[in-house]
């Protein structure tokens, strides 16, 4: 079974060990499903092409714009070179059948019982979700049998949800629509599917970030067209490397810290008879001040004022990359960093002060930059829990690594180590052709 080395080598990079493990993922991937759903033994249409398709989705890494989204603010985005990838072939049966090797699970959903089930959870509330937001944009809907599995790090912020949600409806648009449904329409079914289907109250950075790929600036001011932007801009020639730690601790249980920021931010539009704050500016939230404090309380008034520092520093990261500004665009990111923790308030959760994962790994990550005098660092997605993001020299990273790994007591060969050297992805959720 062989793949397209170009693709290939766009997704997963050109060096030749990463790429050989990256072949083998999936020629055990179809290995899988062959013993999941046939006799264990690869077939051939008529025509002689393999029965399965392939499909990958990435995970995404947000480089600016921490908790804009939800109030139709800006973005800038990338997706990674973690993702999760799926060997397919459509069914006659009307289920969608799912076996998923990494969280050894294993669930059929009928395509006409779409109704939402409040006691249903996770992959299968998604995907039906998912097929009731085709069926509600007028999109066709199918079985298929699927084999998933994904290396984006669970429940830490890279987005493993919406990364599974947008490999799902790709395959949906590419088995039944004949790829007919332009990517950008994908982001707002995996949201609608978040959001009524499994109480998750996201934006769509997260599925507009998996769905197109590379580094993206997105504006969400029109919501259901969000203008999105390519940028150019490689990290690698600057001598940098993007890098997330795992700081251990995941976003389980956390819905109702994520949910109250953009419920206190919309609190302060509310209380100025605005929806977003998108629709107000900094001037309208300070010239109003005591009244919020009153009606919303202090903390609401910091996470709009964030809100607004926030879109300015997206628009100026954005100049500062196109001008080739590095060193301003690092600053930038340290800013971004420090008005998380400080306005947004996103770095630990109220009333457990032995458990601050994000805020100790932060702490310890600005004494090395400072002390090698270069690099950023800042909260990375949600917060609270999760990951951290690093930019910091290539000639770095393995001393970085293992004082990371020290500090959170990584022992060699104990699983993955939680400091991960990111990838900037080019190319967003894909279907990945066999050659010959």
């Amino acid at each position: 079974m062989d793949f397209s080395y170009d693709l290939f080598s766009r997704l997963y990079g050109t060096d030749e060990h990463t790429l050989a493990v990256q072949k083998a993922r999936y020629t055990n991937l179809a290995e899988q499903w062959y013993k999941r759903f046939a006799d264990g033994t690869p077939h051939t249409q008529n025509t002689g092409t393999p029965v399965l398709r392939f499909f990958s989705s990435p995970g995404r890494s947000e480089i600016g714009g921490n908790h804009t989204d939800h109030n139709l603010g800006k973005v800038l985005a990338a997706s990674i070179a973690q993702d999760c990838i799926a060997a397919v072939q459509a069914s006659d049966d009307n289920t969608v059948s799912i076996y998923d090797i990494t969280y050894n699970q294993n669930f059929g959903i009928d395509t006409s019982d779409t109704e939402c089930r409040k006691d249903e959870k996770g992959s299968p509330a998604l995907i039906r979700g998912m097929l009731q937001g085709f069926k509600n944009a007028g999109y066709k809907v199918g079985g298929f049998k699927a084999c998933v599995t994904s290396d984006v790090i669970p429940a830490a912020g890279v987005s493993s949800s919406a990364s599974f949600e947008m490999l799902i409806c790709l395959i949906l648009n590419n088995l039944y629509n004949e790829g007919k449904i332009p990517l950008e329409a994908l982001p707002a079914i995996g949201q609608f599917a978040e959001n009524a289907y499994w109480n998750k109250k996201s934006g769509l950075l997260d599925q507009t970030a998996c769905a197109i790929g590379g580094l993206i600036a997105i504006d969400f001011k029109d919501s259901k067209k969000p203008l999105i932007e390519k940028v150019n801009f490689d990290f690698a020639k600057e001598g940098y490397e993007l890098v997330i730690v795992n700081t251990g601790s995941g976003h389980a249980d956390l819905s109702e810290e994520y949910s109250a920021i953009p419920a206190e931010m919309k609190a302060v539009a509310a209380c100025l008879g605005k929806t977003h704050l998108r629709e107000l500016s900094f001037d309208d939230v300070y010239n109003q001040t005591g009244i919020i404090r009153k009606k919303c309380g202090d903390r609401a008034v910091l996470r709009a004022l964030h809100f607004f520092e926030e879109n300015r520093r997206v628009d100026a990261q954005i100049a500062a990359l196109k001008a080739g500004d590095f060193r301003g665009f690092l600053k930038l990111i340290e800013e971004s960093g420090n008005s998380s923790w400080k306005w947004l308030q996103n770095i630990c959760v109220g009333g457990i002060p032995r458990e601050q994962p994000v805020a100790v790994c932060l702490a310890l990550t600005e004494h090395f930059l400072r002390e090698k005098g270069c690099g950023s660092c800042r909260v990375h997605g949600g917060g609270f829990a999760g990951v951290i993001q690093v930019f910091i020299p290539s000639k770095l990273c393995t001393e970085y690594r293992s004082y990371m790994e020290n500090a959170l007591e990584y022992k060699e060969g104990a699983g993955k180590s939680p400091v991960f050297v990111m990838g900037i992805r080019p190319v967003g959720a894909v279907e990945i052709p066999i050659c010959g």
